[in-house]
């Protein structure tokens, strides 16, 4: 039974896509079944796991709106199964933009995504979900349908007061729409020690937070940030990177909290 973890910060520009397609390159290589579900219509977690999101047949937003299933609309890269790193990907473009308006006559529309995987759930280990940088209902979606949230954040003063915004948000969704949702844990990203600031918050995060705050930390590297422009994960483009290594590490933590829930 697959566990379904949203990748969610109300910032923007904080490593959510790349924290996204890196977990689950990461958890592939450590044999376990992942989808990844797009659910931000600019698509950037689906060209960065090798699939071209104009040639999508069939995207999230089909499976939304009712007029496909999960195992219709799925697809694999290509480029990860030849580097042994494959995962399943519900893919997202332009299309998925509309999705807001539509959704909004629908019934259920919250749970539109959790009602689609559940006919899936014994396929996938995990579920990761990409969500966009805004409380839309793509974003209501993919917490009403997740049994955890994962938090990327650059260890700065504004991503605090945002953190401060994302744990009230996914409190009121916990009361009132989904009793299972819960912060998972905070990943560090972009972190670059040398900075003072950097250090301060990371040292407050851990004081509130406590365990809460994973193990792993992901350090500001150049090689994750060109790997999207060739359709990959940093995690394939160039595993020996120090930012790979410390996503394989992040996957890792992963399986073993997932032994604990």
């Amino acid at each position: 039974m697959a566990k379904i973890f949203c990748v969610a910060n109300q910032k923007g520009g904080v490593g959510k896509t790349t924290t996204t397609v890196n977990l689950a390159a990461g958890l592939a290589k450590l044999n376990q079944r992942v989808l990844m579900v797009d659910l931000d219509p600019q698509g950037n977690a689906t060209m960065g796991s090798g699939v071209d999101k104009r040639q999508l047949a069939r995207t999230v937003y089909d499976v939304l709106l009712g007029t496909a299933t999960v195992a219709e609309a799925r697809v694999k890269s290509d480029k990860l199964v030849e580097a042994g790193y494959s995962y399943d990907i519900l893919g997202a473009n332009r299309e998925l933009a509309g999705a807001e308006v539509e959704l909004v006559d629908l019934e259920q529309r919250e749970r539109r995504l959790k009602n689609a995987l559940a006919q899936v759930m014994d396929d996938y280990d995990f579920v990761l979900i990409d969500c966009p940088p805004s409380l839309s209902m793509l974003t209501l979606n993919g917490l009403c349908a997740a049994h955890g949230v994962i938090v990327p954040m650059q260890c700065e003063y504004f991503a605090l007061e945002g953190l401060a915004d994302l744990v009230n948000t996914i409190k009121q969704v916990h009361a009132n729409l989904n009793p299972d949702l819960q912060i998972i844990g905070l990943l560090r990203v972009m972190y670059d020690p040398r900075v003072t600031l950097q250090a301060q918050v990371s040292d407050q995060l851990k004081a509130h937070f406590g365990d809460k705050v994973f193990d792993a930390v992901i350090p500001r590297n150049v090689r994750l940030a060109e790997a999207p422009s060739y359709g990959l994960p940093g995690v394939v483009f160039d595993p020996a990177a120090r930012g790979a290594q410390s996503f394989f590490t992040f996957a890792e933590e992963m399986v073993g909290r997932i032994g604990k829930m």
